[in-house]
């Protein structure tokens, strides 16, 4: 089975000098309608309740995410690893009844206490 270290060498692969020529010349700007297709097919597969193609699709989601951060590896911006941490870092800071952290907002619950969490990081 593959893991995320194969799919991150196979992404600099494929827009290596010998990859891919479609994927090498790829943009932020030119993948942006497949990236809107890609998840409107996920949404397919949620309302057809078709848990095969829903694991296919993902799969095309994630393909997306890779090539916007090879992208911006190539650039020197950021790498799929830093997408990685930030959405971890997000989720911890975003859910402190679940594990701990900063003091929690006082009567605020689910959606009220997500959103109030959004508001201070924005203040910050």
């Amino acid at each position: 089975m593959y893991t995320l270290e194969d799919l991150k060498a196979i992404m600099e692969k494929l827009r290596s000098e010998n990859g891919c020529p479609w994927d090498r010349v790829q943009t932020h700007e030119s993948m942006k309608k497949y990236l809107v297709e890609e998840c409107a097919e996920v949404l397919e597969a949620i309302d057809n309740q078709d848990t095969m193609n829903l694991c296919e699709e993902l799969g095309d989601v994630l393909y997306q995410i890779m090539i916007h951060s090879e992208i911006e590896k190539e650039k020197g911006n950021f790498t799929v690893d830093d997408v990685i941490d930030g959405i971890c870092q997000k989720m911890v800071r975003r859910h402190p009844k679940v594990f701990g952290g900063s003091e929690l907002p006082e009567g605020l619950e689910g959606t009220e206490l997500w959103e109030e969490i959004k508001r201070r990081e924005r203040e910050k």
